[in-house]
């Protein structure tokens, strides 16, 4: 557990400009980074009321902020080049989306403009400093630590954490976008943590090699804020049982509701109490873009090969109207024993409503050496998202060895399981 420690700064807010209509999240140059930058912080307000034209406010005069409703603030990182978060307006709007609250940009990049990070990190205290003022004053005004939520982006991650621990933890949420250890009630692992699919692996990606995985999480919390995609989290020890499917039982009916990714984290709490857990890590993985979201599957399979075989099965689906999408469950080699299940976790970039035909592939990996069959006795498919579907099957099929095998899977029998 990390101790975080503070001492009182008294710090004036920035002023806005009074010839500047709509005030705008300040904008620096690379050459403010080299230079380096004072602090200073501004707090501007949106509201569905002002939601394309933000207030600045300070520890006296408040604009449309609503002491009734929810505050959001949302609380910026590192800026190494000076320039403004290209996903500031999204965040802003998305959350204005989902709910009527006030939200609140801590905007503090004179300050966090550097080419030193150090020097950036070492006026973080400060930042909370001059938050933790603002938010008293917003309790004198009839405000309520439980309706206080800080969204804490790398460095700024740290100052909500700072906060927090000025308020012995009793606001109301943080989130923190930007940490690879578990600090919080709940820590979310996407594709276990560390790289992230449709980043750039070697330094021959530029600048997005340096922070496309670091950012990666301010994308996934936004996409949590739109309707099309909600993406679900597995509790679990490992990313390794996660992937062996080994911890979806939240995921099946009459056991307990996964917790999701984002925003909506935040409805899992009460099972969290319940269970008097007080950290839990999640998993899960995501597709190479935005929106990101994952359609897990299980397929369920039964062999009656009489040796044991061991490999690998990739499966696509396909829908009448021609959609595709394909999952290589390749994580581990699975077992397949005569007469016993194995359950494989399959993950799709697509969730596709009715199935017309599958197609199953087998396979060792070996390069060389013999060709071996896997006799399937029944395949099942069940969707984990969505378990109220109608689960599909075949029988007796006979896998070649890196031979596609398509056909149109029947409705599993009721009864079975």
């Amino acid at each position: 557990m990390l101790r975080l420690y503070f001492f009182i700064s008294l710090m004036c807010l920035v002023k806005s400009d009074p010839d500047e209509t709509c005030p705008s999240f300040t904008r620096l140059s690379f050459h403010s980074a080299v230079v380096g930058t004072g602090l200073n912080v501004k707090l501007m307000l949106y509201t569905r009321k002002n939601r394309t034209c933000a207030q600045v406010i300070n520890s006296t005069v408040f604009g449309n902020l609503n002491m009734t409703k929810k505050t959001t603030f949302i609380v910026h990182g590192f800026r190494p080049t000076g320039s403004p978060p290209v996903w500031m307006e999204d965040l802003v709007q998305g959350l204005l989306d989902v709910e009527d609250m006030n939200v609140v940009i801590v905007d503090w990049n004179r300050g966090a403009t550097t080419v030193i990070y150090n020097h950036a990190s070492s006026k973080t205290r400060k930042v909370a400093n001059v938050l933790k003022e603002f938010i008293d004053q917003l309790l004198v005004k009839g405000a309520s630590l439980d309706n206080i939520y800080i969204i804490g982006v790398s460095l700024g991650a740290h100052i909500a954490g700072f906060v927090g621990k000025m308020y012995n933890g009793q606001l109301g949420r943080i989130t923190a976008l930007g940490y690879r250890e578990p600090l919080g009630n709940i820590d979310f692992y996407p594709n276990g943590g560390l790289d992230q699919p449709g980043c750039p692996k070697t330094i021959l990606g530029g600048l997005k090699y340096f922070k496309c995985d670091h950012q990666r999480s301010v994308y996934l919390y936004l996409s949590s804020l739109r309707e099309n995609c909600s993406i679900t989290a597995y509790p679990c020890d490992s990313y390794r049982d996660y992937r062996n499917g080994k911890c979806v039982n939240c995921g099946i009916p009459q056991k307990e509701s996964c917790p999701l990714l984002g925003y909506y984290a935040d409805n899992w709490k009460e099972y969290l109490k319940q269970k008097n857990t007080p950290m839990t890590k999640a998993f899960f993985d995501t597709a190479e873009e935005k929106p990101y979201c994952i359609y897990h599957y299980f397929v369920d399979i039964i062999t009656w090969n009489k040796n044991i075989r061991r490999g690998s099965i990739t499966i696509k689906l396909k829908d009448k109207a021609g959609n595709i999408t394909e999952s290589k469950i390749n994580h581990e080699p699975a077992i397949f024993q005569k007469y016993h299940q194995v359950s494989l976790l399959a993950r799709f970039n697509q969730d596709l409503d009715k199935v017309a035909t599958i197609s199953l592939v087998f396979s060792t990996g070996s390069v060389i050496g013999p060709k071996y069959k896997l006799r399937v006795l029944r395949m099942k498919l069940r969707s984990l998202a969505n378990p109220e579907r109608p689960q599909l099957c075949r029988y007796d099929l006979v896998l070649m060895e890196n031979i596609e095998n398509v056909f149109q899977p029947i409705l599993c029998p009721k009864l079975q399981m």
